[in-house]
């Protein structure tokens, strides 16, 4: 009895340790970027991406509803969204807005991102009804009209948290709050 038991301990941890590795080595063979372009590691949350190397970048002038701490109706659908249209490895440019700060107070930097077929994601989200636009101490950036048309479009179809949140109210100086998890 003690043998076969053995076996199959020593045939998981090497399965374990194999996955380890495969695990490891698809996170070294991200591809390097063109020059002028970042390659997307991870979405973070709905409105929060991390690029090869460490840095992190808050998408400016948008916000989604919390995934972590205090988690938000349709936090996890507006993440699954950024996932979507940024998947680990994505070429992106990173545009910076002269009208609003270029880091927040956690040091993120602050960034429209612009995927290599030309999409502003920034954008899309809030037009998909996955974000809404956040003007931050008020500043209107270089997108504060497009934002506003596109969530007034997406409120009006429902589209997003504004179908999934009842009550959400359309507030750009004050970020979305879309309420607890409906459960």
């Amino acid at each position: 009895m003690g043998r076969p038991r053995t076996l199959v301990v020593g045939v998981l941890a090497l399965a374990a340790v194999l996955l380890l590795v495969a695990w490891a080595h698809r996170r070294a063979q991200l591809p390097a970027a063109p020059p002028g372009w970042e390659t997307v590691d991870h979405v973070a949350d709905g409105d929060t991406i991390v690029l090869r190397g460490g840095r992190t970048v808050r998408l400016v002038q948008i916000d989604t509803p919390e995934v972590f701490f205090r988690p938000e109706c349709f936090g996890e659908q507006a993440s699954a969204e950024t996932k979507h249209l940024l998947g680990r490895g994505a070429f992106v440019r990173l545009v910076r807005d002269p009208a609003t700060e270029s880091r927040d107070a956690y040091g993120r930097l602050l960034r429209y991102v612009v995927r290599s077929d030309g999409l502003n994601v920034n954008v899309e989200l809030v037009a998909r009804g996955a974000a809404a636009p956040y003007f931050f101490r008020g500043v209107r950036g270089e997108f504060a009209d497009v934002l506003m048309r596109d969530a007034e479009a997406a409120r009006e179809a429902r589209a997003g948290l504004w179908g999934a949140c009842p009550g959400t109210k359309l507030a750009p100086e004050q970020g979305v709050s879309t309420g607890k998890v409906p459960g």
